[in-house]
């Protein structure tokens, strides 16, 4: 009798439920994208741009697919390059920057004109695929700058740090206490006690930055900082639910388990980078 298998009861006893497998693969997935980013950050800029414009690249090709299914028309070879151009060019001067926008609507004008068959809607797609990736991330380069020490690459994993732990708190705080459904029509999972608790989290982040001394952080534009990039990496969110609810998907892809693809990784960063970046300069701590 003893050298029976287990019974299924037994082996229903190992199995881990649903919710929490699920919880662990996104854990894990996110863990290793997120060491590799912050990697990247402390070896230097120019790893940072590397990385970031493989972002942006994965992060376009997404959202261009996502179009496709929309009957849309765009030229991907072209707004690829463009995503990839961006943070490559915030390497540079500014003008680099400017210069690779110009360049970027010149190509795409260029294409039309040459292209009979080609729609306007084609063409505002081909556009913002790489200003909505490429130019937007590149703020992630700009926010590492070039300056010597840790001091910049620690700010810039703080920033990214404090959105990543607004999401998960939020996803937490979301699923254990929400009630109160944000934009059921578009995000049905997003409640108003996860938001509140995502705020919370990115401020602890921001504490610990103003904590260290070494930035021209006073304790409440430290705590205004947190509450804003985590608002608006939140928005940033949305605004990718949105387009998925239009074209009819649940992911932009399935490149990282547990979260999908590049783009539905990248969201939040998309606008909260970009507004620690605006924000910390108008503040005149960069």
């Amino acid at each position: 009798m003893d050298s029976k298998a287990p019974t299924s009861d037994a082996k229903a006893g190992c199995v881990i439920p649903g919710p929490l497998r699920r919880f662990l693969t996104r854990a894990v997935w996110g863990l290793a994208y997120a060491g590799l980013f912050v990697a990247c950050l402390l070896v230097g800029r120019h790893l940072t741009a590397i990385f970031v414009a493989a972002m942006s690249a994965l992060c376009c090709y997404e959202f261009y697919r996502m179009m496709r299914l929309d009957g849309k028309v765009p030229n991907v070879p072209l707004g690829i390059v463009g995503s990839v151009l961006f943070p490559l060019a915030a390497l540079g001067p500014q003008a680099f920057l400017i210069g690779s926008f110009f360049l970027l609507v010149l190509a795409v004008g260029l294409w039309y004109v040459y292209s009979p068959r080609t729609r306007i809607a084609d063409v505002a797609v081909t556009l913002f695929g790489p200003v909505y990736t490429g130019f937007m991330l590149s703020s992630i380069v700009l926010l590492r700058g070039s300056t010597p020490g840790f001091e910049r690459a620690l700010l810039t994993v703080g920033v990214c740090a404090s959105i990543w732990v607004s999401d998960s708190v939020a996803y937490l705080v979301g699923s254990r206490f929400g009630r109160h459904k944000m934009v059921p029509k578009i995000s049905p999972k997003k409640s108003w006690e996860g938001f509140a608790g995502g705020i919370a989290g990115a401020v602890v982040i921001w504490l610990i930055l103003w904590a260290t001394g070494f930035y021209r952080l006073d304790l409440p534009f430290a705590i205004f900082c947190g509450v804003a990039v985590s608002v608006l990496g939140v928005f940033g969110d949305l605004i990718e639910s949105r387009i998925k609810r239009g074209v009819g998907v649940k992911d932009s892809g399935d490149l990282l388990p547990g979260h999908g693809g590049m783009l539905d990784r990248s969201d939040s960063l998309i606008f909260g980078c970009i507004t620690a970046l605006l924000i910390l300069s108008l503040g005149g701590v960069l």
